[in-house]
């Protein structure tokens, strides 16, 4: 009997590392980041990587494995995670995949578009057209080309609405059209999964107590350290929650204070679109609301996914 592989999803400051932590120890397994930010080794304090302590005893994978310098996409990571998922699983242990990055577990379970790489012009042109148009002109324009990608995609979500139209440009071919010819990368009798969605102020306030400990931890210096390497702005480390807000505080544009409330307020930010693509996306996985590991961990018992062995 094969072990399933165990998802765990869930918000920024939910507990996710927690239970699976929890998790991979009493179903003897090996725990898998899929977190985009927690790739990178420049990001060990904001990205909040599990601690050398925290990983003793499980092996981890995926974690502080790229260099900032190095934008990892969704599909680089899946081709990194697969054969690691699949080698825990010959070994007879249970994967136990963690992270925010909803796309990472839409790509294990439903499948990722092969689109090729969309050339620098091509971004460059769409930005400039998104800055001449304003998003409600250019969702006009993304009707025309990819109605179906213009629907489903949130408002104010410049990010997904101009990928849409970057694919069109560079292939021809509508985003929707690519993603319709996608393969799940697990079977779907493989895997199990289970979303942390707790109370939006108490998660809201777990964000503010988590930043703060990050300042204590050492998030100036890893930013200064960061500004030091002289990056490309766009790198996803780059833009990653509190970066940004920092380096302008040693730019010297405003002040530490101003600098982590920015910072907290993003954070929550982040977190509401990240409750928000779970519900949507993931809305007939098992939830688990608690936030004290112990009763997270028994409402995980209690209401999480079957754990027996797969075929």
């Amino acid at each position: 009997m094969t072990p399933p592989i165990l998802l765990i999803a869930g918000p920024t400051a939910s507990g996710k590392s927690a239970l699976a932590l929890r998790a991979a120890r009493a179903l003897d397994g090996e725990i898998v980041n899929a977190d985009a930010l927690q790739l990178y080794a420049d990001l060990r304090v904001l990205s909040a990587r599990p601690s050398e302590e925290e990983q003793s005893g499980v092996p981890h994978h995926l974690f502080g494995v790229a260099d900032g310098a190095d934008g990892w996409s969704v599909g680089r990571w899946v081709r990194a995670a697969a054969p690691i998922l699949g080698d825990i699983r010959a070994r007879g242990r249970t994967p136990v995949v963690v992270g925010g990055t909803g796309l990472y577990f839409k790509a294990l379970t439903e499948g990722l578009a092969d689109v090729p790489p969309t050339p620098a012009a091509v971004r460059l042109g769409v930005a400039k057209t998104w800055d001449a148009l304003g998003e409600a002109r250019f969702r006009d324009l993304l009707e025309t080309i990819d109605p179906a990608a213009q629907a489903r995609i949130a408002p104010g979500d410049r990010m997904r609405l101009s990928r849409a139209m970057e694919v069109f440009e560079a292939t021809g071919k509508p985003l929707t059209a690519w993603q319709a010819e996608t393969a799940p990368a697990l079977p779907a009798d493989a895997w199990r999964a289970v979303v942390i969605e707790p109370d939006r102020g108490v998660l809201y306030a777990r964000c503010d107590q988590r930043f703060e400990a990050m300042m204590q931890a050492g998030a100036l210096e890893e930013v200064r350290a960061l500004l030091a390497r002289g990056l490309d702005p766009m790198t996803p480390v780059m833009k990653a929650v509190g970066v940004r807000e920092l380096a302008a505080h040693l730019a010297g544009e405003t002040t530490l204070e101003r600098a982590v409330a920015l910072a907290r307020q993003e954070t929550r930010r982040y977190a509401k679109r990240q409750l928000t693509w779970l519900r949507n996306q993931t809305p007939d996985w098992p939830r688990v609301t608690e936030i004290d590991p112990d009763a997270t961990w028994g409402q995980f018992l209690a209401r999480g996914p079957a754990l027996t062995p797969s075929a």
